[in-house]
């Protein structure tokens, strides 16, 4: 076996590692596989023997290629928020198609990943390397060209969008946890039942034009006229995960871990009493998004 045979088989071996590393960073499995890809072709062209760390030689190599296609997505304005994204094709059966990436992005949660999108290029690889897999400020501070004590503040001003600040006290948001999870719940399942018993008799859903079938009303009263118009959104509550949304417990809607919808929703007692379905970008910009513990 040569030389590159034998550095092709090392390389394998950490594949799976800088794939996490490069999806959380860019939230983007082909864009993922394309920096992982670009780290291997670096590797092929230094002299391996000289490389003592490999897995930390690699990881900071990756590390610097998504850092620049985050830049390069800050330059071009690339996916916005709000931007349409399709429902996903049947699997391709070669590990690239949407069923590898459903996978990944159950596997990072779907609101951290929106939350992720809205980090600048920085925080977002400080808080990705530090938070998500241990590497040292002092490490990644040559990446995001800062010093380690500046690094420490970008993951700490990440840290801080992604785990947000509630507007209600720890039981109050416990409780419309409890009763935002019965409302997903039963939108997925299209259990019409379900969804009765947690809307309110007189429940309103609002929504923006841009979330309806054309000629659709944006403002419904009534649980029954309610709840049927939310089992039409059943289809789009397999990519839905609960979040905080302005502080408190809402949805995001979210194919492939990019947001398509948000919906805010007002919890009294035990009930859903209204809520709104926000699609509108630039509506979507001015939300406040983190992540729910678990």
């Amino acid at each position: 076996m040569d030389e590159q045979h034998r550095l092709a088989e090392r390389f394998e071996t950490h594949r799976s590692h800088l794939r996490a590393v490069a999806y959380r960073m860019l939230g983007s499995l082909s864009d993922a596989d394309d920096a992982v890809q670009e780290a291997w072709l670096r590797l092929s062209r230094v002299d391996s023997n000289a490389v003592e760390n490999l897995a930390g030689w690699l990881t900071t190599v990756v590390s610097r290629v998504c850092l620049d296609m985050l830049r390069s997505r800050t330059s071009r304005r690339e996916e916005p928020v709000g931007q349409h994204v399709p429902d996903p094709v049947q699997d391709a059966g070669d590990g690239s198609g949407p069923e590898p990436e459903a996978l990944l992005v159950d596997s990072v949660g779907r609101a951290l990943l929106v939350v992720l999108n809205t980090l600048a290029p920085a925080e977002r690889v400080a808080f990705v390397l530090h938070d998500m897999f241990a590497v040292p400020f002092d490490r990644i501070a040559p990446l995001v060209e800062r010093s380690p004590v500046t690094t420490k503040k970008l993951a700490s001003r990440a840290r801080h969008k992604v785990q947000g600040t509630p507007a209600v006290p720890a039981a109050d948001l416990a409780r419309q946890r409890k009763v935002v999870d019965a409302f997903l719940a039963a939108s997925r399942g299209g259990d019409l039942d379900a969804l009765l018993a947690v809307l309110a008799p007189d429940v309103v859903r609002r929504a923006d034009p841009a979330a309806l079938p054309p000629g659709a009303a944006t403002e419904v009263h009534g649980a029954h006229s309610v709840a049927e118009g939310t089992l039409v959104f059943g289809r789009r509550s397999r990519f839905a995960a609960p979040a905080l949304v302005n502080g408190t417990v809402g949805i995001v809607v979210a194919p492939r871990g990019r947001l398509l919808l948000a919906l805010t929703l007002t919890v009294e007692g035990e009930k859903v009493t209204e809520y709104e379905v926000i699609a509108d970008p630039a509506r979507l910009r001015q939300l406040d998004l983190a992540v729910l513990d678990a």
